[in-house]
């Protein structure tokens, strides 16, 4: 079967190829498959169709490059994560996908809320935050006691509830004290301080 050193005759389309193109099969004399790779896909694609399966159609991918199963983009190697699992390294969807797939099981693990219901959300808020009015709303905002959804903030203003700890009471002082009001406690004991009525 091999007509010199390092080269192999493929059974089905007949050619002389180099031992890489074809998989490995240990119970064979020279431990590799009797038909090159190209053969092997091209049975098993034409045997996918005959069953009525669906088949991805054949892409040609220029070297250093692969096809993102998602977008059905040809990219270089340098927008793929690694995948040491993988015949070839790389992840099966490209950096962008997986990022929107990220995000979507974010909205989903942590608000039970699909990207749809989070666009409706900011429509009904007429697209900018609760608090300020003024910036884009970007981030959901839940209380982390009920884990009920409360509405979608800009970054500073989620930032801002989140530092006074979703406190009704202490947004209401921090307001008061940005109007003037402020309320300072008087010292009646060791660390025992009165607020006035």
């Amino acid at each position: 079967m091999a007509n010199e050193e390092g080269v192999k005759c493929c059974v089905r389309c007949g050619e002389a190829k180099p031992r890489a193109a074809f998989a490995r099969k240990r119970s064979n004399l020279d431990g590799l498959q009797h038909h090159c790779r190209d053969c092997a896909s091209d049975y098993h694609r034409k045997r996918q169709l005959s069953l009525g399966r669906k088949v991805r159609p054949q892409v040609e991918v220029p070297e250093g490059h692969k096809l993102c199963l998602k977008c059905g983009e040809v990219k270089p190697w340098s927008e793929w994560h690694r995948n040491a699992t993988a015949s070839d390294g790389l992840s099966t969807r490209c950096k962008a996908c997986r990022a929107v797939e990220g995000r979507a099981g974010h909205l989903k693990r942590n608000y039970g809320l699909t990207e749809a219901e989070r666009d409706e959300l900011i429509a009904s808020q007429g697209g900018v935050c609760c608090i300020c009015l003024s910036a884009p709303a970007t981030q959901v905002d839940h209380c982390h006691k009920t884990g009920s959804v409360r509405g979608v903030l800009c970054f500073n203003c989620n930032s801002g509830l989140g530092l006074l700890r979703d406190d009704p009471e202490a947004a209401h002082r921090a307001a008061d004290y940005l109007e003037g009001n402020a309320w300072k406690p008087t010292l009646v004991a060791p660390g025992v301080y009165r607020l006035p009525s």
